[in-house]
């Protein structure tokens, strides 16, 4: 057991989800007994998702904010504590590490970030009245929901050309929608999505409504050069114009890669530039963003600073 020294924590880990609840989970077995900064809304992205089929150990299935709520509960079997409040600011230019929570401050010994990245969505009404009944964000968490239906992809990079080609897997037709002629993906991305039998394009245009009351029915498009408004009909739409990490109160203390996630120089550890603090899940992947992967750093996290408070202690 690592002691603390008075008025100081252990470890403090900013964020919930997949991975902040894992890497507590691991911490508190470890006797490090963590606080977790949960946020004002807590448990990450998953507490949009609806029906959570990829996740091992729950055949049937389970239910987004269900799955949450038992890491959740896991963790604080073994000590864990929370606080539901915003982490606001933090100060990592000397040790301990200071952790602002509005007006508090919270003097920790090591540092895990887990505070996720955010989907970028179209920001209409009908998007957020239809998100999880036929709008989705994630085609690897969702696709299989929809079997030899038309969907809509909206998008033009690389996240948008692979959303597309692995729905094709499942639907009977994926029609592009974006906003310029051109894509933005790589050449690579572009040749598949393009020569691909059950991939459509429509160019110059933008989604300005999904259409549907319990389910996705179609959408409704605005081509941005001509003015003129189309219909077109599908059952599911996958917004996949990017995602942002949630790394704004991290600005200047730690190295950040250009989009804004959190760079990892010593991989394949969880280490950051910044000796003893860490960073897991979403908020320094670029590439996988899943449940499973978001748990499985938020255990190397956990370990990592173990191991560095141990050292830090002799």
């Amino acid at each position: 057991m690592v002691h603390s020294n008075e008025g100081v924590e252990n470890l403090v880990i900013i964020g919930s989800g997949p991975a902040g609840y894992t890497a507590a989970l691991y911490s508190s077995r470890a006797k490090l007994s963590p606080l977790l900064i949960e946020g004002y809304q807590s448990g990450g992205l998953l507490m949009l998702t609806s029906d959570v089929e990829n996740f091992p150990g729950f055949p049937k299935g389970i239910m987004g904010p269900e799955l949450m709520a038992q890491f959740r509960a896991q963790a604080e079997r073994f000590g864990t504590r929370y606080l539901q409040k915003n982490c606001t600011r933090v100060d990592f230019s000397s040790h301990p590490f200071k952790v602002y929570v509005d007006d508090t401050v919270i003097r920790a010994q090591s540092v895990i970030v887990a505070t996720g990245a955010s989907t970028k969505w179209l920001d209409i009404e009908s998007e957020k009245k239809l998100l999880g009944k036929g709008v989705s964000s994630c085609a690897t968490c969702d696709g299989a929901f929809f079997k030899d239906a038309k969907l809509i992809v909206v998008g033009g990079g690389d996240s948008a050309m692979e959303e597309a080609h692995f729905l094709t897997k499942f639907a009977s037709h994926v029609t592009v929608v974006h906003r310029r002629d051109t894509l933005r993906a790589s050449k690579i991305m572009q040749d598949r999505a393009l020569k691909h039998p059950k991939i459509s394009f429509i160019w110059d245009s933008a989604v300005e409504e999904i259409l549907g009351e319990d389910g996705v029915t179609g959408v409704k498009l605005k081509n941005l050069k001509t003015g003129k408004f189309s219909e077109e009909k599908c059952e599911g739409v996958f917004v996949a114009i990017g995602h942002e990490p949630n790394t704004s109160f991290l600005k200047g203390q730690i190295e950040l890669d250009p989009k804004g996630y959190v760079v990892l120089p010593n991989r394949p550890t969880t280490a950051t530039n910044v000796k003893g603090v860490f960073a897991a899940g979403d908020v320094q992947d670029v590439i996988y963003r899943q449940a499973i992967t978001a748990a499985a750093s938020g255990c190397q996290a956990a370990i990592d600073a173990e191991r560095y408070l141990e050292a830090l202690h002799g």
